[in-house]
């Protein structure tokens, strides 16, 4: 199973490949992508083209869903993976579309066992085998380095189903420790929550205090857009992703810097 994989997709690769021109322009167009080196950019063209032939897009309600576009989707949602493979974001084949934010309905019982049921408008889902569900507009307010990433979010909760729930708990790599993954996000977790109850400002998104699951989702998000400010926070959770997503974005970071000094005068 695992030869015929790798020969299908090598295949796929040979015989679709992505246009010079269209991937310079998703790079320049997204600075959470500038300062990769010439082998990981290499490594996330090629899950890109992948992405785009192994999975099913399904633009709803009007949305004139263009290559370009879908480009952008594949390339982002596999920026967390690019050091991992593909096979991580398999188990799943449907990307679902929308123009903007879409409405849900929701259902909770309260302390008194009543339930209460609302609607709530929302820029992403991801279901366990299920499909991801993204709205394009909040797709294209992603990646400038600015904090939010509905994609890289979602695809967190892919990553953080693989292991059954979501729980702000992926599946480790060998050699990682469980007990320092929870030791860093149980303490940043809890001292977000203090803060915020507290009324202290933070830089994060309040989001992330919802449960562990969106605190490990939107700490992604940060540690791919805004890398400095999640090492400034919390340090050892900033370790701890760098070790999973087998990346430094803060590293990349500084390699613009260096490159791109500020002008004098």
């Amino acid at each position: 199973m695992w030869l015929f994989r790798r020969f299908r997709r090598n295949k796929i690769l040979r015989e679709n490949p992505l246009a010079d021109t269209a991937w310079r322009e998703v790079l320049a167009d997204h600075p959470i992508l500038a300062g990769l080196a010439e082998e990981e950019e290499g490594r996330l063209r090629e899950l890109a083209v992948l992405f785009l032939h192994e999975k099913i897009y399904e633009p709803v309600q009007g949305l004139g869903l263009t290559e370009p576009m879908r480009l952008v989707i594949a390339v982002q949602c596999c920026l967390p993976v690019m050091n991992l493979g593909q096979d991580w974001l398999d188990g799943w084949r449907t990307v679902i579309a929308y123009p903007g934010a879409f409405v849900r309905k929701r259902e909770q019982f309260d302390s008194s066992g009543v339930m209460h049921e609302w609607e709530e408008a929302v820029s992403g889902e991801a279901w366990k085998l299920g499909p991801l569900i993204l709205s394009w507009a909040d797709v294209e307010a992603s990646g400038w380095g600015d904090g939010y990433n509905v994609a890289i979010h979602e695809i967190a909760h892919k990553l953080d189903l693989l292991n059954g729930e979501v729980d702000g708990f992926p599946p480790l790599h060998r050699g990682m420790s469980a007990k320092a993954w929870n030791q860093a996000f149980s303490a940043a977790f809890d001292d977000f929550n203090r803060r915020l109850d507290a009324g202290a400002a933070t830089e994060i998104d309040p989001y992330a205090a919802e449960a562990p699951g969106e605190f490990f989702a939107v700490l992604s998000e940060y540690f791919f857009e805004l890398p400095g400010l999640v090492f400034a926070e919390y340090p050892e959770v900033y370790r701890q992703l760098a070790a999973f997503y087998r990346q430094d974005p803060l590293a990349r970071m500084e390699r613009v810097r260096v490159a791109n000094p500020p002008a004098e005068g």
